[in-house]
């Protein structure tokens, strides 16, 4: 029998140490043997049959048991984290995101400059491009950058508004967090606090809807403005709303938002832009004999073709089997005779300016210019479509019985000089349904800008001609709904107060960042506005920061607007965007696959030296 040292009766019955005396050949015995192929070979996990007896005569009563073998689920080096040190992680993630675009709120907001590793310098206050171009590669960070890019697509603007408030109802809802609260709880409030801010807003919204055209024209430059205010051009937005405006009420009811274009020529100020009340695009290329076509006409007829009007020698896949060298000569014929009666056909057609999606030669341009008609070629797909809306046209993809209701028409067209390039104007078109803005300027980066903001104010009319609704901005508005929830949840009992009281708190930080963006005490401000929204019967519902001289005003009556679908639609992103973020207690990152890679170079390596060449003798 294998020797036992046991100690005393306190000890536990796990630190038996057996000493088993092997044989000189070292075969083990049949006890031995049974316990192994049940327990395994580790005797320290495992208690054996033969200790059983000797434990339970010495007043032990263990139960026979094996330590369970370990479950591997993710690969090795995969990291993970969870519980409150994650979420909390990710909060911070997220208020460090909501840092960098903080500054650039409002009319007295920063500006960012950003250098790219491939050289470019980008100079934006914009929230949607500064997000973009920052590369942000934490994951819960992403989700602001994701709701960025949503705001900025859904309406245009308030993409700063919403990653911040994101950040601030995360803010918020750290210490509650660290104090054990479940990230439930503020869930359901948050979103709770959101419904009833969005129900605000459309209570306290003002529709344009009624009004004469001359007044929703004004009111739609209010809105423009107040976008163009916090933007680099924001000194000439006075200039740049009327014209936004213009473009948008010339599209009418059209969503396509491709149909103003917004053309970029480096030189001259910014009170050299223009609008053209239909199309404008560059001068494409030309082959000789363009010089002696004319370059005005007065209600001309256009023709639109997605064709080739260019003689080419083929010289592949060319065969021709000759039986008289003389029929040569008619071959040659052939083919002068198939592109002159294209050039025929469209010339009959009655029509003196003749735009093509493909290349109109040499050849074509000179028989053009004989006939007093104007060409271009290579015009880009973009630019002919917005010509046939603008002009009623329609494109052709062949010159055989062309008829006048498939051309287009406008009361004046003209080449003309703008800075160092040359544009083709299509001005007084029947349709309507397209304008341009010849956007001037000086350094590229500046025009970069002005361009993202004329898209910004673009998006903001086209919104409040379609909802019809406005609201007050400098904060007004989000004073006014701070107000409200502090006053709602005096009725609500348990956690859930606390929760709305900190929502509210949060909204405070829109007044609060456009007072420090513009060098003034937010404080004294904020108890300014907190008093006025405090007068019975909403008296100061519409009053916030008056950026000009540092203290509080109406808002509504200072003709600071801002359409009330940007701003529930700022408020509803952001509480999903924190509520998201709230309710993500573990992150799983998979390692590289470098095993991958390695097989792949390794396949790579035996594809290339490890077969046999042709001609390689066998071994």
């Amino acid at each position: 029998m294998p020797k036992e040292i046991r100690g005393n009766k306190k000890n536990s019955p796990d630190k038996l140490i057996r000493e088993p005396h092997r044989r000189k050949s070292h075969r083990r015995t049949t006890s031995e043997t049974f316990r192994m192929n049940v327990f395994g070979s580790d005797e320290k996990q495992c208690v054996g049959y033969s200790n059983l007896y000797q434990m339970q005569e010495y007043g032990y009563h263990p139960q026979l048991t094996c330590t369970q073998p370990q479950i591997i689920l993710l690969k090795e080096g995969t990291d993970t984290s969870q519980g409150k040190p994650q979420l909390v992680s990710n909060i911070n993630a997220c208020m460090a995101v909501a840092d960098v675009v903080r500054t650039t709120l409002g009319p007295r907001g920063m500006d960012k400059l950003i250098h790219d590793d491939k050289g470019n310098t980008t100079i934006s206050n914009d929230g949607a491009t500064i997000m973009k171009l920052l590369d942000v590669v934490h994951p819960a960070a992403k989700i602001l950058v994701d709701i960025a890019k949503s705001q900025d697509s859904e309406v245009g603007d308030g993409t700063t508004t919403v990653v911040i408030l994101a950040g601030e109802f995360l803010r918020e809802a750290k210490p509650f967090i660290e104090d054990g609260v479940h990230p439930q709880n503020l869930i359901r409030s948050y979103r709770t606090a959101s419904n009833m801010a969005i129900e605000k807003i459309k209570q306290l919204a003002v529709s344009i809807e009624g009004k004469s055209l001359d007044e929703k024209r004004s009111l739609l430059a209010k809105c423009a403005a107040t976008t163009l205010s916090s933007k680099l051009i924001g000194g000439e937005k006075e200039f740049f709303a009327k014209m936004v405006v213009d473009a948008v009420i010339a599209i009418g009811s059209d969503d396509r938002l491709n149909m103003i274009g917004i053309k970029k020529v480096p030189g001259g100020t910014m009170r050299d832009s223009f609008l053209v009340n239909g199309v404008a695009f560059k001068k494409t290329f030309s082959y000789a004999g363009f010089e002696q076509q004319p370059k005005k006409f007065l209600n001309p007829k256009i023709l639109l073709l997605n064709i080739e009007l260019e003689l080419k020698s083929e010289k592949e896949n060319a065969e021709i089997r000759l039986s008289d060298p003389l029929q040569y000569q008619s071959i040659v014929d052939a083919e002068w005779n198939i592109i002159y009666d294209k050039l025929d056909k469209c010339a009959k057609s009655g029509a003196k300016i003749v735009l093509s999606r493909l290349a109109i030669g040499d050849l074509a341009t000179q028989y053009f210019a004989d006939r007093d008609i104007f060409c271009a070629g290579r015009v880009t797909e973009d630019d002919l479509h917005r010509v046939a809306a603008a002009t009623g046209g329609t494109v052709q993809t062949s010159v055989n019985n062309v008829i006048d209701e498939v051309l287009g028409s406008c009361e004046v067209f003209e080449e003309k000089q703008v800075g160092n390039e040359r544009f083709n104007i299509f001005n007084g078109c029947p349709s309507g349904q397209t304008a341009t803005i010849v956007l001037r300027g000086g350094a590229d980066q500046f025009i970069e800008e002005a361009e993202r903001s004329l898209h910004d104010a673009i998006m903001i009319v086209r919104r409040a001609m379609k909802n019809s609704t406005v609201v007050a901005g400098g904060g007004a508005i989000d004073m006014e709904i701070s107000r409200y929830l502090w006053q709602h949840a005096r009725n609500i009992a348990g956690k859930s107060q606390l929760f709305i009281n900190s929502f509210a708190k949060a909204l405070e930080v829109i007044p609060r960042q456009l007072c420090d963006n513009a060098g003034f005490d937010a404080t004294d401000v904020l108890n300014k506005l907190r008093q006025k929204h405090a007068l019975p019967s909403g008296e100061g519902a519409l009053y916030g920061v008056d950026i000009n001289t540092g203290g509080i005003c109406d808002s509504f009556a200072n003709f600071v607007w801002e359409p009330a679908l940007v701003k529930m639609n700022a408020i509803n992103a952001a509480t999903e965007a924190a509520c998201l973020i709230l309710s993500v207690d573990e992150t799983v990152k998979n390692p590289k696959s470098e095993s991958a890679q390695g097989e792949a170079a390794g396949g790579m390596g035996r594809g290339r030296g490890g077969g046999r060449g042709r001609g390689m003798r066998r071994r």
